[in-house]
């Protein structure tokens, strides 16, 4: 896969002007060594699905810096950006959570110019398509919706590309629902088969509102006992006929339980006490590794898909503000986009993530073709045999059946209402 690429840009002559300064004034010096007298620490407030130890630990040897992890409900990513942005000084945020994030005025534009990767970008962030140049989904918060500002600090969305955007992206994936394929014994291919009762009491659902109402609107459209005019925005009817699918089926005994993290979900599955569930790309890898048999199961009616980045503050300034320039290009420089691509993620910048995987974990975890040999987690375990497909095939065909994007609504605190109500049922 290539990436087409971009005429020469006035980003991409002060970008290589900005590089040129550096090179100057830093010549025969490595970053660590440059860092070592004068210790960087980055405080990164996340979700967690991208808090490695690994990435931290090359991070430290690439740059010197030392990442300080906070890990974080999704909701509660929310009110920390709110609430107490000086606590960090990067957050790795999902796209849907700048609808809530943003209108506080706490999180500066990253500046584009200052990006040596922006141009390669995914155009899924810069101009909502696709490489090819076929348009994403747009239900829901399809990120360029929110990719951009109006100004460095602003509390509004930009209706096309500025020169700042709202997060970098890192990371990104088309979810679906997590199997064992072994305790089914039969195809699965549909959202519906959540709430069907040949699961009852072994069948779960994430409990974070604003994810878990997607999941929620999948199963029941691909039912037809809900219909939607945009399920990414659903009106307060379309948010009661949902909710009240969804309690009668709890009600009935349907679900085992409700997870909020992706650990929850992993021992679920690992046990056996779930056979079907939402579930998240690095959560299947994770049981995969256990030895216990765990599918990421396309289905018919496409994928629900999300995305997230790395966003910063508006009190970061001086050396650490240059330091998270340093930190954002080193990420989307290979290395990291490589680890995480074998989590089962995609990263922003697919050019450079290439160069730092093997052919053969390419062609697996890119192209959907059979793999040439075993194919390894980020830490070395074997997850996948060789002659074995990755679920639901390659790039295109994944994110190319993308549904709807995670998303808040503009009836979100209603919908949430609704939801704690279901859960509290």
């Amino acid at each position: 896969m290539s990436i087409p690429k971009n005429p020469l840009s006035r980003r991409s002559v002060l970008k290589g002007t900005a590089a040129t300064v550096l090179a100057g004034t830093t010549a025969g010096l490595s970053a660590p060594f440059v860092h070592a007298a004068d210790p960087i620490t980055l405080r990164i407030a996340g979700t967690g699905v991208n808090q490695f130890k690994q990435l931290a630990d090359k991070a430290k040897e690439d740059l010197g810096f030392t990442i300080q992890y906070t890990s974080l409900t999704s909701d509660d990513v929310v009110k920390r950006a709110v609430t107490q942005p000086t606590s960090f000084d990067l957050l790795d945020a999902e796209y849907w959570m700048l609808k809530k994030i943003v209108p506080g005025g706490k999180l500066r534009g990253m500046d584009v110019n200052k990006i040596k990767y922006y141009d390669k970008i995914v155009p899924i962030f810069t101009k909502g398509e696709l490489p090819d140049g076929t348009p994403v989904a747009r239900e829901g918060i399809s990120p360029i919706k929110v990719s951009y500002l109006t100004a460095s600090e602003s509390t509004e969305f930009a209706d096309g590309p500025t020169d700042y955007m709202t997060l970098i992206p890192t990371v990104y994936n088309a979810d679906t629902l997590g199997i064992r394929p072994d305790l089914i014994g039969r195809p699965i291919d549909s959202w519906a088969e959540l709430l069907n009762p040949e699961f009852k009491g072994k069948a779960s659902i994430l409990n974070i509102p604003s994810i878990g109402i997607m999941d929620a609107a999948m199963v029941c459209e691909s039912t037809g006992l809900v219909s939607y005019v945009d399920k990414g925005n659903m009106t307060k009817e379309e948010i009661d006929a949902t909710i009240k699918v969804m309690t009668e089926a709890k009600k009935d005994g349907q679900f085992r339980a409700f997870w909020k993290e992706f650990n929850e979900s992993v021992n679920l599955m690992a046990s056996g006490e779930v056979v079907i569930q939402s579930m998240w790309s690095p959560a299947v890898t994770k049981v995969r590794q256990q030895g216990v048999p765990c599918i990421y199961q396309p289905l018919k009616e496409g994928y629900r898909a999300w995305a997230g980045g790395l966003g910063m503050p508006t009190h970061v300034d001086g050396k650490q503000l240059d330091a998270v320039y340093e930190f954002v290009n080193w990420y989307l420089s290979g290395w990291a986009g490589a680890f995480l691509n074998r989590q089962g993620y995609y990263t922003a910048v697919l050019e450079t993530a290439k160069e730092n995987m093997s052919a053969n974990e390419w062609d697996f975890w890119m192209e959907g073709k059979p793999a040439k040999s075993d194919i390894l987690s980020p830490t070395g375990e074997p997850i996948e045999p060789a002659g074995a497909v990755r679920d639901g095939g390659s790039f295109w065909d994944r994110m190319g059946s993308v549904s709807v994007w995670n998303t808040v609504m503009d009836e979100d605190r209603y919908m949430v209402r609704k939801w704690n109500e279901f859960i509290a049922a």
